[in-house]
């Protein structure tokens, strides 16, 4: 099947989850009471948020991975299907369940404590979707949810030349390594690259992380910009960060992974994939939550344009 032929721009199989956000003027400290100025509910999780920006930027999207029949789960469908992302292929159980999140974010530090309850299965079937489904994308996107699963769909993925793109939050697990070979876009927090190489600068911590030279590695640092290197660059690459009002950076990290992921369907060059996964983190940075304020490719393109602040 040619890229011509598939169905999906982007195909994802991993955790999701509901944010139940509060928005406090200082996180409290023990054994006090602090006012709530906002509070939302919002989807989530990583692979949850990342299609919502592939989506929002044109990308024709799908999930495939677990669903359940509950509350949660129908909260998070319908917000999939108000994006237009395809739901075909959801495997649908009684033992789904996307994770509960309860966000404390304060507005002054611009910080954020996550609480989660995570009881039921989420992330990526073991036996599915169909390897026909699979094939049928532009690009898989994965993480570490559904491990078996994860590693037999990159598998696929990997046997007819489609890009993995990967987002993870901890190292480990049976089948963690072969999945993180597989990879064929790493992209990780600082945080997470610390498990690899602590102590070192990020910059040569990307280029530990880096499994062979078909893969790109991208490390993100926040308010300080990523680093990256793949594709013809030597080195490591620093993008800065745009400079934005910051209202709430709970998502950012997965919308910068979404948004590569549609720069990546759309066949644009590595640094201008980092360019619009940049761009389009700092403007979700401005609104509440993690999928509320993600822009449009328009929206994108027009901050790109008017931004002469970085490169």
């Amino acid at each position: 099947m040619s890229a011509e032929e598939r169905k999906f721009d982007v195909l994802g199989l991993g955790v999701l989850a509901v944010d139940e956000l509060l928005y406090v003027e200082h996180y409290p400290p023990p054994d006090s009471k602090t006012p709530v100025l906002h509070r939302e509910r919002q989807a989530g999780g990583l692979t949850g948020t990342a299609l919502v920006a592939a989506a929002r930027l044109g990308a024709k999207c799908a999930y495939a991975g677990m669903l359940g029949h509950d509350e949660l789960s129908q909260f998070v469908a319908d917000t999939f299907r108000r994006e237009g992302i395809d739901l075909t292929h959801v495997v649908w159980r009684d033992d789904a369940q996307p994770v509960h999140s309860f966000i404390i974010v304060d507005t002054t530090a611009h910080t954020r404590n996550i609480f989660f309850l995570r009881g039921a299965k989420t992330g990526a079937a073991p036996d599915a979707p169909l390897a026909e489904v699979i094939r049928s994308t532009r690009v898989l996107f994965a993480d570490h949810h559904g491990l078996p699963g994860m590693v037999r769909a990159a598998r696929i993925a990997s046997e007819v030349g489609i890009p993995v793109v990967a987002d993870f939050e901890r190292a480990g697990g049976e089948g963690f390594e072969e999945l993180i070979e597989l990879t064929t876009h790493l992209i990780v927090s600082r945080e997470f690259a610390e498990q690899f190489a602590p102590g070192v600068p990020v910059a040569e911590a990307v280029k530990r992380i880096r499994r062979h030279p078909r893969q790109t590695v991208v490390v993100t640092c926040g308010a300080e910009g990523c680093w990256y290197l793949g594709e013809g660059t030597e080195e490591p690459v620093h993008q800065p960060a745009y400079r934005v009002q910051v209202v709430d950076t709970t998502g950012c990290g997965d919308v910068f992974h979404g948004a590569y992921a549609a720069a990546l369907a759309r066949g644009l060059s590595l640094p201008e994939r980092i360019r619009i996964a940049s761009a389009t983190a700092a403007i979700k940075a401005r609104y509440y939550g993690g999928q509320a304020g993600i822009p449009t490719w328009e929206e994108v393109t027009e901050f790109l344009h008017s931004r002469k602040d970085t490169p």
